[in-house]
């Protein structure tokens, strides 16, 4: 399935795609999802069920609006996913998104391969949201924790706006959420 408020249905950069989300790839997502709670806003695990039946009544009927507040996609290296991510949030008035991005464990465990692939999502992703969309804005939230994580993010162009203190609460302490940014003109290749 292909989103209908998008006219392209992939967007690739060499061995990495994302491509809108697939059924096929559910079960993957899942098991990936529960094993990195603490780094989403998840606070139980999915079950299968749970799963089949969110990807049934909620993204299902994202891929035929034409302002779906979230765009979900596969993230492939040479057609082999190895994560899910996208835009959540979004404010197609306003021209701003919030970008989500998971990864199998394996690759957020080793530093150098998770520079590089979350690199080419971020790539891919504003491609999509700067060129295709043609949006102004393009926003995450990062728990404080993240200290790598948040290294990539301001490689690759974003800025710190803020935080949120003592947003969440994670293993009996309190920790921020840091916001950050990149707009269209911030970015040189739109």
């Amino acid at each position: 399935m292909n989103y209908q408020s998008l006219k392209k249905s992939e967007f690739a950069k060499g061995d990495f795609a994302i491509v809108s989300i697939r059924e096929m790839d559910m079960e993957s997502i899942r098991i990936w999802r529960n094993a990195q709670m603490n780094v989403l806003r998840q606070n139980a695990e999915i079950t299968k069920e749970a799963q089949q039946i969110y990807f049934d009544k909620v993204i299902k009927s994202l891929f035929s609006n034409i302002a779906p507040s979230q765009l979900l996609f596969s993230f492939l290296q040479k057609n082999v996913i190895i994560g899910y991510g996208g835009l959540v949030n979004i404010s197609w008035r306003d021209k701003r998104a919030e970008m989500s991005f998971l990864v199998k464990p394996e690759i957020a465990q080793n530093n150098s391969e998770y520079q590089k692939v979350m690199s080419e999502f971020i790539s891919l992703i504003k491609e999509l949201v700067f060129t295709e969309m043609n949006f102004n804005r393009l926003y995450t939230e990062t728990y404080e924790f993240r200290d790598f994580h948040i290294s990539i993010l301001l490689e690759n162009g974003f800025y710190e706006e803020g935080k949120m203190r003592e947003h969440i609460f994670e293993d009996g302490k309190f920790y921020d959420s840091i916001l950050h940014s990149i707009l269209k003109k911030d970015d040189v290749k739109s």
